[in-house]
């Protein structure tokens, strides 16, 4: 189904931050190349182990000696999707502000990947200028935001939340970048661009 902006506020959940459409939005404003970032906070949408489940002593006294337990089968949630408006002139505008907000409600930098579908993000064209080795082994490292284009994101690994600008490239750029970026995603993707563009390119939704 198609994506649907939600309320403007971006909180912290079992599935991971959400990310909302903010009303009122001004044209954007150029942003200065940003520097590394740090944060002693958890992981977002990461919960904690829980308490062991006790084997009821009944069942116990039914199974075979020296039989194992079935294993259980793993549960991979799908990430949650979140849609912010924006013209395309305004996306990697959006984008940004999406991380501000992700980072300043508790979530670390290096939890966050942003790809953009146009214009390269100018901390990535800053951080190419000094080559791919040193541009990819920041990727690496996994202690800071990490920018890229959306032609670059089948070498970018999972992290937990992806950003996603939609600020130009042809229609079938963006429908081959959003399922990748949702790919790279563990626990949100939050895309930033026309609704109704991202909602054509992606049919009958991810």
């Amino acid at each position: 189904m198609p994506l649907i902006p939600e309320e403007p506020q971006i909180h912290e959940s079992a599935q991971g931050p959400r990310a909302t459409p903010a009303a009122g939005r001004t044209a954007p404003t150029p942003r200065p190349v940003p520097g590394p970032r740090t944060a002693a906070a958890p992981r977002p949408g990461r919960p904690g182990p829980g308490p062991a489940r006790p084997t009821p002593s009944a069942q116990r006294s039914h199974t075979s000696a020296g039989q194992a337990a079935p294993p259980r089968p793993e549960n991979r949630s799908v990430p949650q999707i979140q849609l912010i408006p924006a013209p395309v002139e305004g996306a990697l505008d959006a984008a940004d502000e999406a991380v501000d907000l992700l980072l300043d409600s508790g979530g670390a930098p290096g939890d966050v990947l942003v790809l953009t579908t146009g214009e390269q993000h100018p901390w990535a064209a800053h951080e190419l200028s000094f080559g791919e080795t040193a541009y990819w082994a920041q990727h690496e490292a996994g202690d800071d935001v990490f920018y890229a284009d959306a032609v670059s994101a089948g070498r970018a690994s999972v992290r937990p939340v992806v950003v996603v600008a939609v600020n130009g490239g042809s229609d079938e750029d963006a429908a081959q970048a959003l399922p990748l970026a949702m790919s790279r995603a563990r626990s949100l993707l939050i895309v930033c661009g026309d609704p109704q563009r991202i909602n054509a390119v992606l049919g009958a939704g991810v």
